[in-house]
């Protein structure tokens, strides 16, 4: 079992608190995608995901690929995130 997730924050938590539900939903989702896509190694480069006012942060401790940043892109504009694209990436 892996136990050094990404730390899962977002912006007035007091007056959202589906916000950090919904960032582990995100999570869940990119982390399936690279499970699917045999990267084991994309855990390892997340810092911290963070939800600014509906705008999806990622923090990586490694640079990412492109696949690796689509992951993120996905999961926000599925179902289970804000459903839009407005994710940036931090490096």
């Amino acid at each position: 079992m892996f136990l050094d997730h990404p730390s899962i924050t977002a912006t007035d938590v007091q007056t959202g608190p589906d916000r950090i539900e919904r960032l582990q939903r995100v999570y869940g989702y990119a982390m399936a995608l690279a499970d699917s896509a045999g990267n084991a190694g994309f855990v390892d480069k997340l810092a911290q995901i963070h939800d600014h006012k509906g705008t999806l942060i990622v923090f990586w401790h490694a640079p990412p690929s492109l696949e690796e940043q689509a992951y993120f892109v996905r999961a926000w504009a599925s179902k289970v995130g804000d459903g839009t694209t407005l994710v940036e990436h931090e490096f």
